[in-house]
């Protein structure tokens, strides 16, 4: 069977619960657990002897420095977990903020190391993971071993009359030789019924076991979400400036190619309407109204221009107004809707409606559509805006449309962009914004 994607792989016919336990999935988690073990000893090991050695000497000066030589050990240890867990639970975490010491040598280090919280919860990480992972070997090995065993008991039950004396399993027994055991073939029927529903119940038991060890590498070896906040919001810094200072450029390069320009000129043919006033009149008044038209012209420049800064329409009368003078000027018909019980924040209003226009653009420009539609509605603390046309479709942030920048642009403000344009179309955009009034 072939898609727009290629080959689309045949389904399988064995039932999920069946498959389970042979999958590549349930015997990556299981030797997770089962390395847990080993690799908490080393952890845990290293993370006491280390915090009792420094903590110990701390009496002294030595004492400090080891402490942070420990945690400095600890984050070693937590990176090579991060990785395991990136193998054998396709848990993929990025490594925390590295140490900036505020000062340069050997006591600014050490100072950045115990001041770090990220140092700390490695340390917490090594301590806690311990208990866990012993309870996890210890159960899941368990669990595993006994599911299979009576799975195959009927395979193995020989064992028990040739080397332990004993004709099967005993389940219950009174010392003197009399009991119940599991040898005639009902009980080895049970006894693989209870294996075959432990074996499948067995990867569930597994994945939730290591459930807790996402959970833990996750929360305290990765980093903070205050971090990751932080460094989110330099990101969408540096953006909102590389687009104000574009934006800049822009609105300087029509200054200068457009109106200043225009208005040089302008000045010029003045001047030579002055010189020509007393020689030529019917010249110079000619000259004139040619300068007069020339005014106009430049006036509807700066009026465009001062539109695509911030349109008074906006400012005025709102969202609504605005964005049906946007469409009014779109290549083709656009109905527009804006379902706003109230204005939202100015700055917030101008990248709704400079959001809109630029999607409007690029209908009039590459969509090939006959119509066109804007709604706009508030839900909960979103502003909603989707820009739907019937045109050829294909649009994405990967072609170089323009919509790549416009989706950064709202990143910047929390904002989000999807694109739903098949080729052959129709084309639906929604935008998504914060709301704030």
């Amino acid at each position: 069977m072939e898609t727009a994607y290629g080959p689309h792989p045949p389904a399988s016919r064995v039932p999920v619960a069946l498959r389970a336990p042979f999958s590549g999935r349930t015997w990556r988690e299981l030797l997770y657990l089962l390395l847990s073990l080993p690799v908490a000893c080393v952890m845990f090991t290293y993370a006491v002897t280390m915090t009792a050695l420094g903590a110990g000497l701390l009496i002294t000066f030595v004492g400090i420095p080891v402490l942070a030589g420990g945690l400095i050990g600890c984050r070693g240890l937590g990176t090579l977990e991060r990785v395991r867990a990136r193998a054998l639970l396709d848990l993929d975490v990025d490594s925390p903020e590295p140490i900036r010491p505020a000062k340069p040598g050997l006591m600014g280090w050490v100072g950045a190391v115990l001041k770090s919280g990220v140092s700390w919860r490695h340390l917490l990480y090594s301590l806690l993971h311990f208990p866990w992972a012993v309870f996890a070997f210890c159960f899941s090995v368990t669990f595993w071993a006994v599911g299979w065993s009576l799975l195959l008991y009927p395979l193995w039950q020989w064992t028990f009359p040739s080397y332990l004396d004993q004709p099967g399993i005993q389940l219950w027994g009174n010392g003197n030789g009399d009991g119940v055991y599991l040898d005639t073939a009902p009980g080895m029927a049970i006894a693989s019924g209870i294996g075959l529903l432990t074996v499948l119940a067995g990867p569930w038991v597994i994945r939730g076991l290591t459930q807790v060890d996402r959970v833990l590498v996750y929360g305290l070896l990765g980093p903070s979400p205050l971090a990751t906040r932080v460094s989110e919001l330099e990101s969408d810094r540096g953006v909102v400036v590389d687009t104000a200072a574009a934006d800049l450029r822009r609105i300087e390069r029509d200054l200068h190619d457009g109106a200043q320009a225009r208005l040089v000129a302008l000045a010029m043919d003045l001047g030579l309407a002055k010189e020509k006033l007393a020689q030529d009149p019917e010249a110079a008044a000619k000259m004139v109204d040619e300068a007069h038209g020339e005014v106009k012209t430049a006036l509807q420049e700066l009026r465009d221009l001062a539109r695509g800064i911030h349109p008074a329409i906006l400012t005025d009368r709102g969202l609504g107004p605005a964005l049906s003078a946007l469409a009014a000027r779109c290549t083709v018909p656009v109905t527009v809707s804006v379902d706003l019980d109230r204005r939202p924040a100015a700055a917030l209003e101008g990248i709704t409606y400079f959001t809109v226009s630029e999607l409007l653009q690029n209908v009039s420009k590459h969509a090939r559509a006959t119509s066109a539609g804007v709604d706009v509605w508030h839900v909960a603390d979103r502003i909603m805006v989707l820009v739907a046309d019937n045109g050829q479709g294909g649009a994405s942030t990967e072609t170089g449309s323009g919509l790549a920048g416009l989706a950064e642009r709202l990143s910047a403000v929390d904002g989000l962009l999807v694109i739903d344009s098949p080729p052959g179309g129709p084309t639906s955009i929604t935008a998504e914004l914060p709301w704030r009034h």
